[in-house]
């Protein structure tokens, strides 16, 4: 065994980048909600990027390390510490025995990700560890992690020990040790009040009144309490169809924004249907899905619209800013 849980935190789920090919079966694709900060977390540890992590909400777990480990924290800033003495994210970060993980005040964003160095011996459901809570399949028990329990690391891989031996350096007192450089700060999300989310038109974007398409550009709106992993409700002016509409069960995906009846829109999150009967009035570029998953209740958000071709280039960015960060960290890991 390798992290035992002291205690959950608000909700503490195992995570890898979701259940893939199987949308056709009604199975949805879950996992991480901000993918970019798992993918981050496990370059960081000398992972493939497709690695499982544990994903914590708001209020963080405690955890217990029973064996030696290399961390990495990435995502929002939930106040980690070790032992009681502050730590930072985005950056390797080496663990003793017997040490004690713990988060206090979420300072910014809403989810951070904890990867370990070789990742979690956990079974896999239709090819995925990633945790699906409605269903209760994957991660551990297909639930959220409790008081007691035990998880199963596969240990630190023999390429990252010369890394290690590196970091930790002479015997040390000190319980955990990180390095003095971080991910580059502008590679990750920047928390903005009202958060401007980039979006394209959706399929039935034309079928809304002149007034809602002018509001749903102008007009602010806030994330609400009654939002969870499945999507986003918002509270803010109202949109409507110019006239009334049957409409059919569509695709949907992470991101899409949907206006239901009653008129306050919902955008898709990770644990999204694989179809909506709603109409569609937008969709949020793959580009600021980190965005969106770091959002808590009360903040605002504002739509600004892009074309598809600016959509497909700062998503091929965002790529290319995770190669050279590999690279990066190639030359930095490998001593």
């Amino acid at each position: 065994m390798c992290l035992n849980i002291i205690s959950p935190g608000l909700l503490t789920t195992i995570q890898d980048l979701g259940r893939h090919g199987y949308q056709k079966d009604g199975i949805i694709v879950s996992g991480a909600m901000d993918t970019f900060a798992l993918r981050a977390a496990n370059l960081l540890v000398g992972n493939q990027e497709t690695e499982a992590g544990i994903e914590v909400t708001l209020k963080g777990p405690k955890v217990f390390f029973s064996q030696r480990q290399l961390i990495a924290i990435t995502g929002a800033d939930l106040s980690p510490t070790i032992n009681g003495l502050p730590v930072k994210g985005w950056r390797p970060l080496y663990v003793d025995e017997g040490s004690i993980l713990e988060f206090g005040a979420a300072v910014s964003g809403c989810r951070a990700y904890i990867a370990v160095a070789g990742g979690f011996d956990l079974p896999k459901v239709m090819g995925s560890q990633s945790t699906y809570l409605r269903a209760g399949i994957g991660g551990l028990e297909g639930r959220a992690l409790q008081l007691g329990d035990t998880l199963p690391c596969r240990g630190i891989p023999d390429k990252m020990e010369a890394f290690l031996r590196h970091l930790t350096g002479p015997p040390h007192e000190s319980p955990w040790v990180q390095t003095n450089w971080s991910v580059d700060s502008s590679l990750y999300v920047r928390h903005e009040e009202p958060q401007q989310l980039r979006v394209i038109k959706g399929p039935e974007y034309l079928l809304f009144s002149e007034q809602s398409q002018q509001d749903f550009w102008r007009m602010a709106y806030q994330v609400t309490a009654q939002s969870d992993r499945m999507g986003y409700r918002l509270l803010g002016t109202r949109l409507s169809l110019a006239t009334e509409a049957e409409m059919i069960s569509s695709a949907v995906t992470f991101g899409t924004v949907q206006v239901p009846p009653e008129g306050s829109p919902i955008v898709l999150m990770a644990d999204h249907q694989t179809t909506g009967g709603y109409p569609r009035i937008a969709q949020v570029i793959s580009a600021d899905f980190s965005k969106l998953a770091q959002l808590v209740p009360r903040n605002k958000i504002q739509f600004r619209e892009v074309t598809l071709e600016e959509a497909q280039s700062l998503y091929i960015r965002q790529e290319k800013n995770l190669e050279k960060l590999r690279g990066a960290l190639y030359f930095k890991t490998n001593i």
